[in-house]
């Protein structure tokens, strides 16, 4: 179940985050500006954004291998699309189709992990199914960059649908629905009570994760064409750090639910990240025109992706296991909602202040995370 999950995760990580792999593509070649070209690089991670919610009651409801299926089948017709779109706003849209698709995998996936392990092996089983989203990106480093420059758009895109075709098969041969009590039970155990008027702590936990995970996308985002466009590196020279990298980041999202299975707690480890998070962004924005940077911008790669399997975990938790896909997919919606953002955003601020201002300033946004983690009156529960 733990590996199924990582790929059905993989693949809808590849299609979505695989956009902003083409904007050196379509910045240095098709003559976009960097807002442009994050605008559309934006564009599946915006169809994400919206649709995670839906896809967390459709989870509720119906299950999660039929959820999954379904999703990733919409991602693969999308890649298809997108590999014989005559336009970029064509591309555009089929982007935005599929990051729809793609929605389905982050509630589903999270949701076979919870619901087959216990709570003391849970983070850490979280933390290895959140490295889906490094190695996803890493893949997409390697694939994407330098396969769109070496063959064009088209095979890129066609190449992305068949690894989403095989992630679709996968998931509906080999996926089981994790078991959890009947309605009646729920019900006489509390857990068909909405968790969100019982206190703010999920509301917190949103917020937190929002905040954090501008400075994760703005190193993936902007890391490549940092590196291409102001260090002077190649296109496979800096691909190839980047690939790198998600492998930092992946054992830094294991060794972040590890941690939270020993001391019992996931919110105390990810307020910890928050800070070092914080730091590492200050520095880089500080120190960018410098030997030190790309080494404090591989650090980031690792610190800035900590969290997210920590805060899942503890969502999935709070939510209990008939509302635990909303509360992932309200979960994930604040972070795709900061995600979308960033592309474009940093994108204007990097053109009209440069690299080390934006990276100075994105660590605000750890900085305003670390009080809103609610460490306090946390319990980890078997049931979810």
């Amino acid at each position: 179940m733990l590996a199924v999950s990582m790929i059905g995760q993989i693949a809808g990580t590849i299609f979505v985050n695989g956009a902003p792999f083409l904007i050196p593509y379509l910045h240095l070649e098709r003559g976009l500006s960097l807002v442009e070209a994050g605008t559309i690089a934006a564009a599946p991670l915006a169809g994400t954004m919206v649709a995670l919610v839906a896809w967390g009651l459709v989870v509720d409801r119906i299950g999660e291998r039929a959820s999954m299926t379904a999703g990733l089948v919409i991602v693969t017709i999308a890649a298809l699309g997108a590999s014989l779109s005559p336009s970029l706003l064509g591309l555009g849209v089929w982007f935005f189709v599929g990051g729809i698709g793609a929605a389905s995998a982050n509630s589903a996936s999270g949701r076979v992990v919870v619901g087959w392990f216990p709570a003391n092996r849970r983070g850490t089983a979280m933390g290895i199914r959140q490295t889906a989203l490094p190695l996803g990106v890493g893949i997409s480093a390697l694939v994407v960059s330098n396969l769109v420059d070496a063959r064009g758009l088209a095979t890129t895109m066609t190449v992305i649908a068949a690894i989403c075709a095989i992630a679709t098969l996968l998931a509906a041969t080999l996926i089981v629905d994790p078991p959890r009590p009947n309605r009646t039970e729920a019900a006489d155990l509390g857990h068909l009570a909405n968790p969100y008027t019982r206190d703010n702590r999920l509301w917190r936990i949103h917020l937190a994760s929002a905040l954090l995970v501008v400075p994760q996308f703005t190193v993936w985002t902007y890391m490549l064409v940092w590196l291409i466009d102001d260090r002077g590196w190649s296109t496979f020279a800096a691909s190839a750090l980047l690939a790198a990298t998600q492998v930092l980041g992946a054992a830094g999202r294991i060794g972040a639910g590890w941690w939270s299975d020993r001391v019992g707690s996931r919110l105390g480890p990810m307020r910890t990240v928050a800070i070092v998070a914080a730091a590492t962004m200050l520095a880089l924005g500080l120190l960018s025109s410098t030997p030190l940077a790309v080494s404090l911008i591989v650090i980031a790669t690792a610190v800035t992706v900590a969290d997210n399997g920590l805060a899942f975990t503890s969502v999935a938790e709070i939510g209990g296991p008939y509302w635990s896909g909303r509360a992932m997919g309200l979960q994930n919606t604040g972070q795709y909602v900061a995600s979308a953002l960033v592309p474009p955003l940093v994108g204007a601020v990097v053109a009209g202040q440069g690299y080390g201002f934006a990276f100075a300033a994105v660590a605000l946004f750890p900085l305003l995370a670390i009080p809103l983690v609610p460490v306090r009156g946390e319990h980890l529960h078997d049931t979810v």
